[in-house]
């Protein structure tokens, strides 16, 4: 079994600001007070930033994180050169790795549960539709339904938005081999696809960030500014809009 990832102690955020020693305060009061979400998924499209911002936030909030098994995928590479002819076994790899994962994950039923993962198994119909054939979609909703998956509902999603063009000059910067033929066309119909399924979302409460001017890993601005926003997070739905020039 895939064990959640146990994150390193916390580390301050520019520990020499006092707005951000004072926002480290507020978060360590929300933990005690029990009002911080104990579990967060992280989710968006390819290359928009969620692994990034997952692993900043366990290492802040020292939870377990747990990430989707991108590059243990074999059949990844084989789908972006080849397309539709590897998209079925790509997709049951992702399906039943996430099933392993859902299976060791806290359940709702414990209070002391803490988790920050990368990625929602809610979304993985989103994929099939987006590559598969009709019948490889039914043979795959088949299995879907077989596994009875049933993962905790998080305390927050954090959603991140960006535009293809974004999302494939990021994809590119980070220099994995298997998505250098990932194309624009693609991205452009994976960013429509999870906006339509936010749009009908309604298992938790979902933080709506444009991250496509953001720089979580390395501008502690725009993280400190996300923070201040999780702690205010109020009802079911909040948009996340910053100008990154005034932050």
């Amino acid at each position: 079994m895939s064990m959640p990832q146990t994150s390193a102690p916390a580390v301050p955020i520019d520990s020499g600001s006092t707005d951000s020693a004072n926002l480290l305060a507020r978060i360590e009061a929300a933990k005690q007070e029990n009002t911080l979400p104990h579990y967060l998924a992280i989710e968006g499209p390819i290359g928009v930033g969620k692994t990034t911002l997952a692993r900043k936030l366990a290492d802040l909030l020292n939870y377990p994180l747990m990430l989707e098994p991108v590059t243990d995928n074999p059949f990844l590479d084989r789908f972006y050169a080849e397309g539709a002819s590897q998209a079925l076994p790509t997709q049951l790899f992702f399906l039943l790795h996430r099933a392993r994962q859902v299976a060791d994950m806290p359940g709702n039923d414990l209070l002391d549960r803490m988790l920050v993962a990368d990625f929602m198994i809610e979304k993985d119909d989103l994929f099939a539709r987006l590559t598969l054939d009709s019948e490889e979609l039914e043979l795959y909703q088949q299995i879907h339904q077989s596994l009875k998956i049933q993962p905790p509902k998080p305390d927050l999603v954090i959603y991140l938005q960006a535009p293809a063009q974004v999302l494939q000059q990021r994809v590119f910067r980070r220099g994995f081999d298997f998505e250098s033929s990932i194309d624009v066309a693609y991205l452009d119909a994976l960013a429509d696809g999870y906006a339509e399924f936010f749009h009908y979302y309604d298992q938790a409460p979902v933080l709506i960030v444009n991250a496509a001017e953001i720089d979580f890993a390395n501008n502690t601005h725009h993280f400190n500014a996300l923070l201040e926003q999780i702690l205010k997070m109020e009802g079911t739905r909040q948009f996340f809009n910053p100008n990154p020039t005034l932050l």
